[in-house]
């Protein structure tokens, strides 16, 4: 399996999730780099994400939705706020309404995302902090944990496509 740790820390408000792949570290990172290849495993499988922008450098943009199984959307927006390719992501991130403007009363969120080799493989480890107890409890709650588990299981058959990374 992908995912080997999945570990919510209320008090320290975050939500660690590890996972590894037969890949390296460079082949890894286009998956976050590249658009095309990150909607292909952003959302879990019944929620494909479509990235309507996506300016991956620092203070760049992201805005994409989430289409669901009866069609309905779920729209998100990333502020870059650092890249040290090909080890290390830093971004904000949140909810967005119809017009792909921040849905405040749901906060933000920062995740940190290292990728470090472990032979020819690559662990990821995608870390994210909320910023009130509540706010965590409620995304966990609409099932973030199981969709990132779920997003993340779909990237190996990615990564096997093409071993010219």
């Amino acid at each position: 399996m992908t995912v080997i740790s999945s570990v919510k820390n209320l008090e320290a408000l975050s939500l660690t999730v590890v996972a590894e792949f037969d890949a390296g570290v460079g082949r890894v990172w286009q998956i976050w780099e590249d658009p095309r290849l990150l909607e292909r495993w952003w959302g879990p499988p019944t929620w494909p994400a479509t990235f309507e922008k996506h300016e991956f450098v620092p203070g760049g943009a992201a805005s994409y939705f989430m289409t669901g199984p009866e069609g309905e959307k779920a729209r998100g927006w990333w502020r870059f706020t650092a890249i040290d390719a090909p080890h290390r992501l830093e971004f904000d991130d949140g909810f967005a309404d119809d017009n792909g403007d921040p849905v405040a009363d749901m906060g933000t969120i920062h995740g940190v995302v290292t990728l470090e080799p472990i032979g020819d493989r690559t662990r990821m480890t995608i870390l994210s902090t909320f910023e009130a107890e509540e706010q965590m409890e409620k995304i966990v709650a609409m099932g973030m944990e199981e969709g990132m588990k779920e997003a993340l299981g779909q990237v190996d058959a990615i990564l096997a496509e093409s071993v010219n990374a």
